[in-house]
């Protein structure tokens, strides 16, 4: 180990002690050579100079959390994207340049979980900055009573609603998934304008029906579009930035694709030049890789038509997905292990990020823990609004404008309740403590602890070796099920 030179500090002789601190100053001073009193000098000069710098990026930092002016706030919500499938995250057959051209002009979190490996109630967090079981959205929402796991309590204010009352514009284009009626549709949640579809899913990317039912709504009115749903949603999104850009209200605007969930339905033109690269991709994946690319298309219009506005320079955009990706389907989630339904990382994993020009450094990135239930407050923070109700989230905001902050030390909770035809009625559990994760991926085996820093890949349980903790984190898990078992999830 190299040698640090440091300056020792003697003990006083009896005399010494016997003087004040003055006069302590001054004797050792005297009796110190020229060259140390010069060198000590210039180490005092150094450290006030560096107190300075220190105590005006300190201030600086705090400066650049305050938002002085109200901010537009585009959230891009894709749906079972996986971790791996952007070329920017190594993925090597497909192209994914407008999702990488955000990653590089903001912060990318490589930590960033949804609260659930399924849709309805990570999006149910997102809105309320809860953990969804404690809003009454434990599993999918579905269209047969029977197959549904979830009905969004009435009661809670969810995030449009508290921006509309700061003075935001707030609306939807795209997909909804947490409620097929009256009280819970966008526009009785807090959306003043809604572009998109009720349910979670499509059986046909062009016709949009599901199981037999039209639910594309604009507003409340039932609508016939015709076209692939992405370029749908796209240029609604496209019209609604048009609409707003000589008005001075700020904008909420949730982008909500519904690709690259099932059906796997690209455009023919998109498949057949995926085809033509000659990357000898099998037909599933070179369908899934079609979509996504597709989808990466019409993210970059959206972002195109910022710029072309003048729109961009005060807006926020955050991009995300809400749950990892699906291996029945070709997905790729990098080297985590399972995919979307699964709580281990595969499942809930998720690529995240968030430009803010003036804001967030270009090329940033961030290992902090973080879940989509963070969002909540986060952008609150950003639009100024006070939230009056209780939430699970943590404000991200500070890591967003890179303030340096201390890791959160707090546990995070997962969970997905599912039944139907083809599962009996089961619920799916996990917990978090720094490095320590129990989980329990099917009601029918035994939990297993993972330590994510010396295992991220998941591959050794340690239930056994280490049965403190996992007594510790059974316990705050069987705190968490017994609060959420109070919450109703059906409809009254």
């Amino acid at each position: 180990m190299p040698q640090i030179n440091v300056l020792t500090v003697r003990e006083p002789s009896p005399v010494e002690k016997g003087r004040t601190f003055q006069e302590q100053q001054n004797f050792i001073l005297k009796n110190l050579p020229m060259r140390r009193i010069l060198v000590l000098g210039l180490l005092f000069l150094i450290f006030q100079v560096w107190t300075d710098l220190l105590g005006a990026s300190q201030e600086k930092s705090s400066q650049e959390v305050e938002v002085l002016s109200p901010p537009n706030i585009l959230l891009i919500m894709v749906d079972d994207l996986g971790y791996g499938d952007l070329s920017g995250a190594g993925a090597q057959d497909l192209r994914t340049p407008a999702i990488d051209a955000l990653v590089k002009l903001g912060i990318w979190f490589s930590q960033f979980y949804a609260n659930s490996p399924v849709s309805s109630p990570t999006r149910a967090a997102l809105l309320t900055g809860r953990y969804p079981d404690l809003v009454g959205v434990p599993g999918v929402i579905r269209t047969e009573s029977e197959r549904s796991w979830g009905y969004l309590v009435p009661e809670i204010s969810l995030l449009p609603e508290l921006l509309q009352n700061t003075g935001y514009h707030t609306a939807l284009i795209g997909k909804w998934h947490l409620g097929l009626e009256s009280p819970n549709t966008p526009t009785e949640r807090g959306f003043q304008f809604f572009h998109g579809f009720l349910a979670g899913m499509m059986d046909d990317y062009y016709n949009h029906y599901r199981r037999g039912v039209n639910y594309m709504r604009l507003n409340t009115r039932t609508i016939e579009p015709i076209g692939h749903a992405t370029d749908l949603f796209t240029q609604w999104a496209i019209d609604y930035l048009n609409n707003r850009k000589d008005i001075k209200q700020p904008f909420f605007l949730l982008l909500s694709y519904n690709a690259p969930h099932t059906p796997i339905q690209p455009p023919s033109l998109v498949l057949e030049r995926v085809k033509q690269r000659g990357d000898k991709l099998n037909e599933d994946r070179a369908k899934l890789v079609a979509l996504i690319e597709h989808l990466d298309e019409g993210i970059g219009r959206v972002i195109k038509v910022l710029g072309d506005n003048q729109q961009e320079g005060n807006t926020v955009v955050i991009f995300v997905s809400d749950n990892g990706g699906d291996l029945r389907v070709g997905a790729n989630c990098g080297l985590l292990r399972g995919g979307k339904r699964d709580l281990y990382e595969g499942g809930i994993r998720v690529p995240m990020a968030a430009v803010w020009p003036g804001k967030i450094r270009p090329g940033s990135s961030s290992r902090q823990l973080a879940m989509m239930m963070d969002l909540f407050p986060t952008i609150c923070a950003i639009a100024g609004v006070k939230i009056a109700q209780d939430f699970d989230g943590v404000s991200l905001l500070g890591t967003l404008v890179g303030q340096m902050a201390p890791p959160l030390e707090r546990e995070l909770f997962w969970m997905r309740r599912e039944g139907g035809r083809r599962h009996e009625g089961q619920d799916y559990y996990a917990v978090r403590r720094g490095y320590w994760k129990l989980m329990q991926n099917s009601p029918f085996e035994r939990y297993k602890l993972f330590n994510l820093r010396d295992d991220p890949l998941e591959e050794h349980d340690l239930a056994n070796q280490e049965p403190r903790v996992r007594a510790s984190l059974s316990q705050a898990l069987r705190r968490q099920i017994q609060k959420a078992g109070a919450i109703p999830w059906q409809p009254r």
